[in-house]
């Protein structure tokens, strides 16, 4: 990556590493580099209001005056779109806790680097920077109301699109996640942004919840017709789930488009899963006796009770993107994989990668053990129609 039209800043105590890191950039194609020595000036520099403007901070966390810890703090309230990469001489678990208190801060951080700074270490990184969207250039997707939104799912504008689950061992196709899209007549094939607030702000996700549920056990038995049986899974509010007359509802919708629970698995967040309501439990274990499968999605982002996780009856434990995302080059998001990983292996479930989006995460899940995987890497979500051909050429490809 040319990185000679980017302004860098280092923030460095000690001159002769500052003097090494200038150098060390300069080698790398850096032309445009300013030093400080101390947080205070540092921060200066990083105001929006300094020219030229500063598109990405090397910044030490033993700074004096003003430490690198208190410096990311301000950093996240003046905003400005600046790029951080953080270096300290502690251990790795322990920048790994500083990358992620830079992200709740809504800092844009590009990473850290265990002391001493190498070109090996610090490429990596830059190669990552993207330029930052000012928010004046960010194209302001539509937004509907609720009324606009329920004529949209009377006239079955509303449909699944369908991401591909691949099993890490063998590269076979062994299920697909239905993605809600609306199919606009004027705006096109909008997502979830259009139309998810105005459902929760009037508490009826259920109405798309069971379009969903319906147009995919339909695509489900379309798929099945032309030969190709295989397993759809569906996002599901815990409010749709909970309602008295959901197992009743359900049994009728697989029976008249002809295709076997076991077909379908319903997804919920772990946050709505792990609750000790023992009719919601019961609900679960019935579903799961009746050979629906259950996944609990977005493992790892809820407050787990690890002793209710266990009695649960998912049959998938689905990893958050967060754990997967750059596992493979950051020990402590690595071992916290691993952990998710043990604990579905463990309970004997299947585990599922959410996020897969280079060949690197694909070989560190394989060699990690995970059941399943899914991702841009693998395939953007689809329409039904689609997905046949794209199966054909996945299989040539494996």
């Amino acid at each position: 990556m040319d990185i000679a039209h980017l302004h860098f800043l280092v923030a460095e105590a000690d001159a002769a590493q500052r003097r090494t890191l200038v150098e060390l950039l300069g080698q790398l194609g850096a032309s445009r580099v300013t030093d400080v020595p101390d947080g205070h000036l540092a921060l200066q520099r990083l105001d929006a209001g300094f020219t030229p403007r500063v598109d990405v901070a090397i910044v030490d966390l033993a700074l004096p005056g003003m430490d690198g810890l208190e410096l990311i703090r301000n950093l996240g309230l003046l905003g400005g779109g600046v790029r951080l990469v953080v270096t300290g001489a502690q251990p790795a678990g322990l920048l790994f806790s500083v990358e992620t208190l830079a992200q709740a801060y809504g800092v844009d951080l590009l990473g850290s680097i265990a002391k001493p700074v190498t070109a090996v270490k610090l490429k990596p990184l830059l190669e990552n920077y993207t330029p930052p969207v000012r928010l004046e250039d960010r194209p302001a997707g539509p937004r509907f109301g609720f009324q606009e939104i329920g004529i949209g799912l009377q006239k079955r504008q509303f449909e699944p699109f369908f991401q591909p689950k691949i099993e890490l061992a063998t590269g076979q196709v062994k299920g697909l996640e239905a993605f809600a899209r609306w199919r606009h007549p004027e705006h096109g094939v909008l997502g979830p942004g259009a139309f998810m607030d105005a459902l929760e702000q009037n508490n009826r996700v259920d109405f798309l919840d069971w379009s969903m549920i319906e147009l995919s056990s339909e695509r489900c038995r379309w798929f099945q017709d032309q030969g190709l049986p295989i397993s759809i899974s569906i996002n599901l509010a815990p409010e749709t789930l909970a309602h008295p007359a959901f197992v009743r509802q359900i049994t009728a919708c697989v029976q008249r488009h002809r295709i076997l629970p076991e077909y379908l698995t319903f997804e919920m967040p772990e946050s709505s899963v792990l609750n000790t309501d023992p009719e919601f439990i019961e609900r679960l274990v019935r579903l799961r006796m009746m050979g629906f499968g259950l996944a609990i999605d977005d493992y790892g982002t809820g407050r787990s009770n690890l002793q209710l996780l266990a009695r649960i009856p998912f049959s998938e434990l689905k990893i958050d993107r967060s754990f997967v995302d750059g596992a493979s080059k950051r020990r402590p998001l690595g071992t916290v994989l691993r952990s998710c990983l043990g604990l579905a292996h463990s309970l004997d479930r299947m585990s599922v990668a959410v996020g897969v989006e280079t060949r690197q995460d694909w070989d560190f899940l394989q060699n990690l053990g995970c059941t399943y995987a899914q991702g841009y890497h693998i395939a953007n979500p689809m329409e039904a129609a689609a997905f046949p051909g794209w199966l054909e050429d996945w299989r040539h490809f494996f």
